[in-house]
């Protein structure tokens, strides 16, 4: 049996995935070793909806993270927690204000 491909993914990683992954990828996602993962694809069980591309597995991302149960992205690139304490300002407020035109 081949040792994973590394560690699995964390919540971040996932969520920065591009369109569609590789098979080492997913087969990360799922924290199953990629020889697994090629083995789940020729019984038809794997996980997630597979394309084959060429001579390669493609798997769409958005059909991965459903597979793992995450169905929605956070609305915050940042977390709220990190705003700046007293100055009130939110991640939103990144526009410097226009300057005031003279009388």
């Amino acid at each position: 049996m081949s040792a994973r491909s590394g560690p699995p993914l964390g919540f971040a990683e996932a969520l920065g995935l591009p369109l569609s992954v590789d098979l080492r990828t997913a087969a990360r996602a799922f924290a199953i070793c990629p020889a697994t993962a090629y083995k789940l694809i020729r019984l038809g069980t794997f996980p997630c909806p597979v394309l084959r591309v060429g001579g390669r597995y493609r798997i769409p991302t958005a059909h991965l993270l459903c597979a793992l149960g995450i169905e929605e992205r956070p609305i915050y690139a940042v977390p709220l927690e990190d705003d700046d304490a007293g100055t009130g300002s939110r991640p939103h407020d990144t526009h410097p204000h226009a300057p005031e035109a003279s009388p």
